[in-house]
């Protein structure tokens, strides 16, 4: 069975980015185009990693953060960053709130995959 991710962006073009390059490597993406949304569907699936952008509306990244690493079943899936942002103290908000690791838009697709494989195989 294939690993399935969950993309949460509020930008179509970057969630059509994410999942054709995740597809494309064989990986299943659910996508949300907020964080609240994200929120909803990870309540109703599992998913073995979760990809989101900080800036959104209804909630932003940290917090959807937050809220998922307060959930059992995502107290341990890798949580990736992919924003615009890249100062040091978002980082440090990103890496205190729960998240894996983060990349920063525009994306690599390559390294993309690279840290995927890296975080769940």
């Amino acid at each position: 069975m294939s690993k399935t991710i969950l993309s949460v962006d509020d930008s179509p073009s970057i969630r059509q980015m994410v999942s054709f390059t995740l597809k494309g490597a064989g990986y299943a993406v659910v996508e949300a185009s907020d964080g609240q949304d994200g929120l909803n569907k990870a309540k109703s699936g599992t998913f073995s990693l979760i990809l989101t952008d900080q800036n959104m509306p209804k909630m932003d990244g940290i917090t959807l953060i937050k809220s998922l690493r307060a959930m059992p079943q995502y107290k341990s899936v890798p949580i990736l960053m992919l924003t615009t942002e890249s100062g040091e103290a978002m980082k440090v908000q990103g890496r205190a709130a729960g998240a894996t690791g983060w990349l920063v838009k525009p994306f690599d697709p390559a390294k993309l995959l690279e840290v995927v494989k890296k975080v769940i195989g």
